[in-house]
């Protein structure tokens, strides 16, 4: 299986105080199967494949203040040097590098801006096994509010190669991030970064949202309201696909995008 680049998104995981619930739910809405769970060594992470694939996991919250939340995981050949960096570049890290057996390393950080992602060197476990299609991850990106704080930051720390996009008249600022050495655009890029407006509520905290394709997002959506889900932002339309922001019945957030590309949403 060929590595990641450094600083791509190679796994997505939902820390939730319901693994059973989580189950039911994103197996109906996904299709997705399970794993039995790890051992209690594994704190009961369960993985969830698409078409036997692995795609993402679920994992009990070990402490009923942390959030209910969908993390990201970024691709790093070396964890404890992603880290060191991290720290030079005005993050922080949330939990610091550490072995998950034989599957590889963990690590937990904060961007300047507060935006929370994870970190991970594999072993036996690479991160995902299919992606970009349906019911699999195709995107995410950091909402944040310190925007300059924030582009040095990862391209400080992974070496990414900034495009702006020029969306005229929507007032959005938007960047795509492409690995290094890459050329920059909608066709290399692995993350997007969006500036928190007015627009916001304002209690919003910076935060990572993670998109999963799906083959008909008003559908997806129906079903996420009939599971017991929530919708954060009705589905609507872009030049890259029909959109919308949902919650599971837990409280997770998530979004949903049809008619998925191998490119990413710029």
């Amino acid at each position: 299986m060929a590595a990641f680049a450094e600083g791509t998104p190679c796994w997505v995981d939902a820390s939730l105080p319901d693994v059973e619930a989580g189950k039911r739910f994103y197996g109906e809405l996904f299709g997705w199967t399970f794993s039995a769970g790890a051992g209690p060594e594994y704190g009961g992470y369960t993985q969830a494949y698409s078409r036997g694939r692995n795609v993402a996991a679920l994992a009990p919250k070990p402490d009923g203040r942390m959030p209910t939340v969908w993390g990201i995981y970024l691709y790093t050949v070396d964890a404890y040097a992603c880290a060191a960096r991290i720290r030079a570049s005005g993050g922080q890290m949330v939990m610091d590098p550490q072995p998950v057996g034989p599957y590889g390393g963990a690590a937990l950080a904060a961007d300047p801006g507060g935006a929370v992602f994870g970190l991970w060197q594999p072993g036996t476990h690479h991160g995902f096994e299919a992606q970009q299609e349906p019911y699999t991850y195709c995107w995410s990106e950091v909402y944040t509010r310190a925007r300059d704080a924030v582009d040095v930051f990862y391209a400080n720390v992974f070496g990414y190669v900034p495009e702006d996009q020029d969306d005229a008249g929507s007032g959005v600022e938007y960047r795509l991030w492409s690995p290094p050495g890459s050329r920059p655009g909608a066709e290399t890029a692995v993350l997007g970064r969006s500036v928190i407006t007015d627009a916001f509520p304002e209690i919003m905290p910076s935060h990572f949202l993670v998109y999963f394709a799906v083959p008909d997002v008003d559908e997806s959506v129906a079903t996420v309201k009939r599971l017991g889900g929530r919708v954060t932002a009705d589905p609507f339309d872009t030049p890259h696909g029909r959109i919308a922001v949902v919650a599971d019945n837990q409280g997770a957030v998530f979004a949903l995008l049809s008619e998925p590309r191998t490119g990413p949403l710029g």
